[in-house]
């Protein structure tokens, strides 16, 4: 996944402001969208301004500390407070709260059932549910833990999760299986014996599962990243065969990724 610049300022909707550091504004979002020093040119090139306008912004976003030139090289970066402010909203971010308003309008455009999935103590565990329009016979509903190895949202963990944390989920599901159904413990499937499945899921981004573990049930799950890189979210969404586009690319594959970037790119995540 591609993180995408900082979205464009709102239109002016009659409050006051200072015009002065909307129009300073790009260079910052020039150098977050970086990721590393710029110099002067090539920095006032990215943000759309000329060299000579460029300067005096950098000049007092210097003095603020919001952004930092290397004394050998000339190149400008973040400076210590930005990187104090960046800090401290990322230890305010909580993916769930970031993700709701993502949710609410992709479902309402569509029209399917979505679930949002965090990763509990006994595996994904589904904490959100947003009913779609029309009946979907499935037993799938808040506190539902998802099997890592027969549904998308499972899959989806346990294609991005590391694998030896991967797989020691896969182990507590086939425990919990036998403990359940008074048998005895199944053939431990290895991380090794499913890798090329969860490959395969990483290079379409997602994971699919078409009537299964449910027959005329399919499901579509993307990973949401963090900051760090790591998974912390599942979202999923699912509809009967025959109504519900499964295609990787379809009506519904697109959307559902283009939001779970978008809730990424929102948690601080770069790649």
């Amino acid at each position: 996944m591609t993180a995408s610049s900082p979205p464009p300022a709102k239109p002016n909707d009659g409050r006051r402001s200072i015009q002065s550091v909307e129009v300073g504004f790009p260079l910052l979002a020039a150098l977050v969208d970086a990721g590393k020093p710029l110099t002067l040119r090539d920095l006032a090139g990215a943000a759309g301004m000329t060299s000579a306008k460029a300067h005096p912004y950098l000049v007092s976003f210097i003095r603020v500390g919001l952004v930092q030139q290397d004394a050998a090289t000339g190149q400008y970066e973040l400076g210590p407070f930005a990187l104090q402010m960046g800090l401290v909203s990322l230890q305010r971010l909580d993916p769930v709260r970031v993700a709701m308003p993502e949710i609410a309008t992709l479902q309402s455009s569509i029209g399917h059932t979505l679930g949002i999935a965090v990763l509990g103590s006994h595996g994904p565990t589904m904490i959100h549910m947003t009913e779609a329009s029309y009946p979907v016979h499935v037993n799938m509903r808040k506190g539902t833990v998802m099997s890592m190895l027969h549904t998308a949202t499972g899959l989806v963990f346990a294609a991005w999760l590391p694998p030896k944390v991967a797989e020691h989920y896969i182990d507590r599901e086939e425990g919990d299986t036998a403990v359940i159904a008074g048998q005895q413990p199944p053939r431990k499937v290895a991380y090794a014996d499913i890798e090329a499945r969860l490959a395969d899921i990483r290079v379409h981004g997602m994971a699919r599962a078409i009537g299964n573990p449910l027959p005329g049930v399919d499901a579509l799950s993307v990973p949401v990243f963090d900051s760090t890189g790591n998974i912390v979210l599942a979202l999923t969404s699912l509809g009967p065969s025959g109504l519900f586009d499964v295609a990787w690319d379809g009506t519904i594959a697109k959307p559902l990724l283009a939001c779970a970037r978008e809730i990424s790119r929102k948690l601080g995540y770069r790649k």
